[in-house]
């Protein structure tokens, strides 16, 4: 379990701090390069657009990997998902700019976020399903934990390299050439990610099944739809905090409150940091109290914690909006530290895959795609302090504790790998 919990962990951490990699730049250099013709909060706007397209593409990769892995197993996902998710990385960047071939550089970048999501959403699912499988039961949320803390690895990673490139070079530095390192080095993570995973074993769990689902997606479709959208709509909060606090307060905080782009990173990768190391603990409370508990008491604490977040960030002070995002990514964890587990859990091992996956991603669609768009509007219109963005982000945890309340609790009965846990 150490061995297959660690090479879980850094491959997502890998895949993550690609996708991780793409929204700092978003925030902090996209816009003029390649939406020169539009307005500051335009070219913002449209930044974010191209990091929306990630989302969309997740759910799709994740029924095209799902398939594989509820066929073929869980293994092979892990491969060919880290494969093309470091490939469109690199390949992001090696775009020229607008300057230098017009209308073609945005449109190569909304393609190759577009492979970068469909990566994504594949790597979720093989990751975490093949630690859940192997895992013991009265353990299974806290070895499953080890790929969620994949993320908060990889934003730290890929925001510890531009931070150090962001210091070390002027602004038209890093605009010319610093902002392209981050991207190029995802290739040499990659082929670290293949190397760590070459040698796993398949699923015990995937290897007891007798009769695989020909296609995937009907079944789950079919015997499983409301559990998907609840799954989907529950998770949705995670997604609208986290990308919240790490992407768009990063471009309210430099461009409208004139914070150093230093201090604010040092500021989320603090937080980040202590999301990081909570993670585990976070999911010994899953295996002792109940993964559905740990969900709601997360949740709550969103519905909360969202008001006081954004009045904490509009003052500027670096104390204060450190303490805002570590509120609201400790409210965060509280909930997906189980959810590795909790999904997984939740559906039959024949379509375990494909299930789990859609619902992840699909809660991603929801809550991460548009919100940096949608809170950056809002703060756009709003006073010094974004009340709007607030009452947004409210609106979600309270959805999302509805989704979660519908959903049945599976920690400490396991389910076995013939009876679907349907809600």
């Amino acid at each position: 379990m150490p061995r297959l919990a660690a090479a879980s962990l850094a491959g997502t951490a890998i895949e993550f701090y690609d996708f991780f990699v793409y929204g700092t730049a978003a925030a902090l250099v996209l816009g003029p390069l390649f939406f020169p013709t539009f307005s500051p909060l335009a070219g913002t706007l449209a930044a974010f657009g191209t990091f929306g397209v990630g989302f969309v593409a997740r759910p799709l990769g994740s029924v095209l990997f799902g398939h594989l892995g509820d066929r073929r197993g869980r293994r092979p996902v892990l491969v060919i998902s880290l494969l093309l998710t470091g490939a469109s990385t690199v390949a992001v960047g090696c775009v020229p700019s607008y300057g230098a071939i017009g209308v073609a550089a945005p449109v190569l970048l909304l393609v190759l976020r577009f492979l970068q999501g469909l990566g994504l959403g594949g790597e979720w699912g093989g990751a975490v399903l093949l630690t859940a499988e192997h895992a013991p039961a009265g353990r299974r949320a806290l070895w499953s934990s080890f790929p969620q803390m994949g993320p908060a690895l990889g934003f730290l990673l890929a925001n510890g390299v531009m931070l150090a490139l962001s210091a070390s070079l002027s602004d038209a530095q890093f605009a010319r050439w610093g902002w392209r390192v981050p991207f190029w080095a995802a290739g040499a993570l990659a082929l670290a990610g293949l190397w760590l995973r070459s040698s796993l074993t398949e699923s015990p769990r995937f290897l007891e099944i007798d009769d695989h689902a020909r296609v995937p997606l009907v079944e789950v479709v079919r015997h499983h739809g409301r559990l998907v959208l609840l799954t989907a709509g529950a998770l949705a909060v995670g997604y609208a905090v986290f990308y919240a606090v790490t992407t768009w307060s990063l471009a309210y905080a430099t461009e409208r409150l004139g914070v150093s782009r230093t201090v604010m990173l040092m500021c989320i990768m603090g937080a980040v940091l202590v999301k990081g190391a909570l993670t585990p603990l976070m999911a010994l409370g899953g295996d002792r109290y109940g993964r559905r508990t740990m969900c709601l008491t997360g949740c709550a604490a969103c519905v909360l914690w969202m008001l006081p977040m954004v009045a904490l960030l509009a003052t500027g002070e670096p104390l204060l909006m450190f303490l805002a995002i570590l509120g609201a990514l400790v409210a965060f964890i509280t909930m997906f530290a189980v959810i590795a587990a909790y999904l997984p859990e939740l559906y039959e091992a024949r379509v375990r895959c494909t299930g789990a996956a859609v619902g992840y991603n699909l809660g991603g669609v929801l809550g991460g795609a548009l919100t940096p768009i949608i809170a950056t509007t809002l703060a756009e219109r709003g006073g010094r302090v974004p009340w709007g963005v607030g009452v947004y982000l409210t609106g979600i945890a309270l959805i999302s504790l509805g989704c979660f309340a519908l959903l049945p609790e599976t920690r400490p009965v396991p389910v076995p790998a013939a009876e679907p846990v349907t809600g």
